[in-house]
């Protein structure tokens, strides 16, 4: 079991995550859904630390992380279970697609070259790369980037994935190849959060989806009742915005 309780965040008088719970199982694809600024990317960075939330806890499986009270030895507990994909990359533009992904498994993992190189390159096969794996970002496309992103992710092999738009910064002739590996990983029964202004990428892939604005869930349930038989008049209002790259089923 996951579970994600009373999750707060606040900057100053904006509360940009209102005591959000949300409770799913392994396997689980959960799409988070909603307009800039709703609180997507601040909910997933929270959950790895990367954002301090001001209280909430996180369930994995058997391990509680409470947010108020987190010791730097639990934050490194908790990034060695979670992995995070990010919209810009973050690869090392000086290392290799290969040291990209070895190098979490070396520090956080605390792996043995030889072992990490291993893993890395068997990743990296899996995304595609296997002709790839000595060139550094800057000969990589768009899509190639972000799948060493993915492949760097899934090494950890973590029990919970975070993907913050990880198609938002490609090209669009690019942006299927992402997406397939995300699909493939998903296959595999890789629990996952994912935060996507794609909408018809979210219907094929998620198994849940939320629907976010200020900070709070307004709407949450299977992917066809979301989509197609969205109860909340602002999830349909957001819904029918997105006609242009998605048509929903219902009628407004």
């Amino acid at each position: 079991m996951f579970l994600i309780e009373n999750l707060r965040k606040q900057f100053h008088d904006n509360v940009i995550l209102d005591n959000l719970t949300v409770s799913f199982e392994k396997g689980d694809v959960i799409a988070l859904i909603g307009s800039s600024g709703a609180g997507k990317s601040t909910f997933l960075r929270s959950l790895n630390y990367l954002e301090k939330p001001d209280n909430g806890h996180l369930i994995l499986e058997n391990q509680t992380f409470d947010f108020s009270t987190i010791k730097k030895y639990e934050v490194l507990e908790l990034r060695q279970q979670t992995a995070m994909v990010f919209q810009q990359f973050n690869l090392f533009e000086r290392k290799t697609a290969l040291e990209n992904v070895k190098e979490g498994l070396k520090i956080v993992k605390k792996l043995s070259d030889e072992e990490a190189t291993k893993l890395a390159i068997f990743e990296l096969e899996k995304v595609g790369l296997a002709e790839r794996i000595n060139y550094f970002p800057k000969h990589l496309s768009g899509g190639q980037k972000q799948r060493v992103g993915i492949a760097r992710a899934l090494a950890m092999k973590p029990k919970l994935l975070l993907l913050d738009e990880p198609t938002s910064a490609l090209d669009p002739e690019l942006v299927n190849e992402v997406q397939a590996t995300i699909q493939a990983a998903a296959k595999e029964g890789q629990t996952m959060l994912l935060v996507s202004h794609e909408m018809a990428f979210v219907k094929e892939v998620a198994t849940r989806v939320i629907f976010l604005e200020n900070g709070q869930i307004i709407e949450s349930g299977s992917t066809d009742a979301v989509f197609n038989h969205p109860k909340n008049h602002r999830t349909r209002a957001f819904l029918s915005q997105k006609h242009q790259n998605f048509e929903p089923e219902f009628v407004l």
